[in-house]
């Protein structure tokens, strides 16, 4: 599984200035042990693609709590085909006598976190991801608390901490959750939970950066506050976020999971075709509503720094805007033509309603391209849905502020309306309940146009509940939302992008699913064609929507 051959060095591991300057004792490390390893772990997104090579490119050097060190080594990847990637890997030296004399030091680490035996000097031992030692653990979590700064030979890496870190909590016990992710995580006191980014970017992470001004900023108390970051800052060059420190949060689930409890009640009553949704739904659905408004009043700073400062809708915008919705929707089109004959009849007829609009579309598109927009653009979480919040008790809190998992880290940062979150969060309460109705042994058999009825109904009472929950937190007017028109505007711009985008997922992986972003669309569509009756663009050459195929031929 591991390589175990020994590494050959004449130095000691505690040596630690000549074992970081030692090029011999990495290229043996990169030549033998390294790429097994790295090709086990769970964050290392390369195992798919033609490797070329590893290379370390920087050490930083950690001094733990004995006088022993370990080691944040950033490591390239690169590969026969496209960019390079830079990955952090922690690493420790557990020698046979620290194994001696602290056994559980070795007995603790996993499989997983075992990098091989190694000889370094006399000395033998087991190299090992430092998340598993418990001293590197310590080092790092001291660092923040203190607000450390440690020199570098290439910059310097900066502890910072945030409020969310509380005096007196130094010296806490600590642990390696034993969740495989993208990114590996630390618990301090049953309290405290460290993030370590595996692959790294040449700019901070956007989770870091809202959850440190959401904490520090905004005091919004309905995240995980934000107890630290461990920065890499470098001259002339772009900072890199290497880990972050947020306050544990107990909840009993996610808001996904919670939705599906209660659309149970409303599912079993569906084949006695009764229509029932308990008044306690209504209350979450509201509160979840105002949460949201608060987190958007949160990041509406005026006088914030030039991350997180408001902006006007700019032709930059609006061309990244179209050009996005437009390449969305070539791509969806020609995989709903090469993919129809998979659909099931409900879908397909959705499918030609949707293809049969694309002028109406187009033509939607294009007038957001000169649309006059008094509304404001900030930072927003730009991943929200239901399982982005958790439930805690009569309250929720929001999670996973990394951004659109798709979009590079520079787009992430890119402010929106903050209706593009609410689009989300629409769209996630349509999949709750539209994925609960037509995939429960419970409807089987059930005519779908009759689901698809009642499959809106209960959606529609749930998202006008929230929208009206979530503007009523703001004045009106407000500086994000001009009026009434330019809000219902913009809300189509992101529902369509969102139903759009979550098609192409759907065609290529659940074609039985097609249906719950169609039929997004195909409501998004009817509203534009509202806008253009209204707007007085009612022109020949466009066709209006044609519904009369929705209706089954049966």
């Amino acid at each position: 599984m591991f390589i175990t051959q020994p590494l050959l060095s004449p130095i000691s591991w505690t040596e630690c200035s000549t074992v970081s300057s030692n090029t011999e004792f990495w290229a043996a490390l990169v030549e033998t042990l390294l790429p097994d390893y790295v090709n086990t772990c769970r964050w290392f997104a390369g195992k798919a693609r033609q490797q070329t090579g590893f290379t370390i490119k920087t050490i930083h050097t950690l001094t733990l709590v004995d006088n022993d060190f370990s080691y944040l080594l950033v490591v390239e990847a690169t590969y026969a085909d496209g960019e390079p990637e830079r990955y952090l890997l922690p690493l420790s030296f557990i020698s046979d006598n620290v194994a001696q004399r602290l056994p559980n030091q070795l007995n603790d680490i996993p499989d997983k976190g075992r990098i091989g035996q190694a000889t370094l000097g006399d000395t033998s031992g087991l190299l090992v991801d430092a998340i598993y030692d418990q001293r590197f653990r310590q080092t790092i979590f001291s660092h923040v608390y203190r607000n450390r700064v440690l020199l570098e030979t290439d910059g310097q890496l900066n502890f910072q901490r945030g409020k969310g870190l509380e005096e007196g909590d130094e010296d806490l016990d600590s642990s390696v959750l034993p969740v495989d992710s993208s990114n590996s995580a630390m618990v301090f006191g049953n309290k405290y939970f460290l993030k370590l980014y595996r692959k790294l970017f040449q700019e901070t992470n956007p989770e870091v950066d809202m959850v440190a001004f959401l904490t520090d900023e905004s005091n919004f108390p309905h995240i995980p506050a934000f107890g630290g970051s461990i920065i890499w800052q470098r001259t002339n060059t772009p900072d890199v976020t290497l880990g972050m420190i947020q306050r544990m949060v107990p909840n009993e689930k996610d808001s996904w999971m919670q939705t599906g409890d209660y659309l149970n009640d409303f599912l079993y009553a569906v084949p006695q075709r009764m229509f029932a949704i308990r008044e306690d739904v209504f209350d979450k659905v509201e509160l979840l509503g105002k949460r949201t408004g608060e987190l958007h009043s949160a990041l509406y700073k005026p006088d914030a720094g030039p991350d997180f400062t408001p902006e006007r809708f700019t032709k930059d915008y609006r061309d990244f805007m179209i050009k996005r919705l437009e390449d969305l929707l070539e791509r969806r089109y020609a995989l709903l033509i090469d993919n129809y004959t998979k659909l099931d009849p409900h879908a397909q007829r959705l499918a030609w309603v949707f293809m049969e609009a694309r002028e109406m579309i187009e033509s939607f598109i294009d007038d957001f391209r000169s649309r006059h927009l008094d509304s404001l653009r900030i930072r927003i979480h730009g991943d929200y849905h239901l399982g982005q919040v958790l439930a805690t008790g009569d309250d929720f809190v929001v999670i996973d502020f990394e951004g659109e998992p798709e979009s590079t880290i520079t787009e992430r940062k890119i402010k929106h309306s903050p209706l593009k979150d609410v689009a989300g969060m629409i769209r996630s309460y349509h999949y709750a309940v539209s994925a609960k109705l037509f995939n429960s042994v419970e409807t089987d058999g059930l005519n779908s146009e009759h689901l698809q009825r009642v499959s809106d109904r209960w959606f529609y009472l749930i998202r006008d509940t929230f929208l009206h929950a979530y503007m009523d937190v703001f004045e009106v007017p407000h500086p994000l939302f001009k009026n009434n028109t330019e809000t219902n505007y913009l809300l189509l711009v992101y529902l369509l992008e969102k139903a759009v985008y979550e098609l192409g997922y759907e065609i290529s992986y659940r074609p039985s699913w097609v249906k719950i972003p169609l039929k997004g669309i195909i409501d998004v569509i009817r509203e534009i064609e509202k806008i253009r009756l209204s707007d007085g663009k009612d022109t020949p050459d466009i066709p209006m929507l044609q519904t009369a195929l929705l209706q089954s031929k049966e």
